[in-house]
């Protein structure tokens, strides 16, 4: 019987973009796919491109992939659902349940693909 040989490829793109990298930032190392607890990442089959997104509707958003990266060069990009702000009635500041300090206004434009 012949050996067969077989590629992993992403899954199709999909309307969530889980995880973007920077590609002058990030070196191919692949630490973020060790640290990934649902394995979304793959390698890249070129040295030194950053890792595939393989399964973006599998992300947790944990962030230990951005955490774990030595240049800083992962964003996640949470969805629309998860991106719910409060804002104190008295003075119109953000801020987080059980945390203490206020939030500052995100006045990063859009990602745009």
């Amino acid at each position: 019987m012949a050996e067969k040989e077989y590629t992993l490829y992403p899954n199709p793109i999909t309307p969530n973009s889980a995880i973007l990298f920077d590609e002058e930032l990030c070196n191919g190392c692949n630490r973020c796919i060790d640290f990934c607890r649902t394995d979304v990442l793959m390698p890249n089959p070129e040295r030194g491109k950053p890792p595939i997104v393989a399964y973006p509707d599998e992300c947790w958003f944990g962030g230990c992939c951005a955490g774990a990266c030595p240049h800083h060069a992962i964003l996640m990009v949470h969805p629309m659902n998860q991106r719910a702000v409060w804002r104190r009635k008295e003075t119109g500041n953000l801020y987080r349940v059980c945390v203490e300090n206020e939030l500052e206004e995100n006045k990063r434009p859009p990602i745009v693909e």
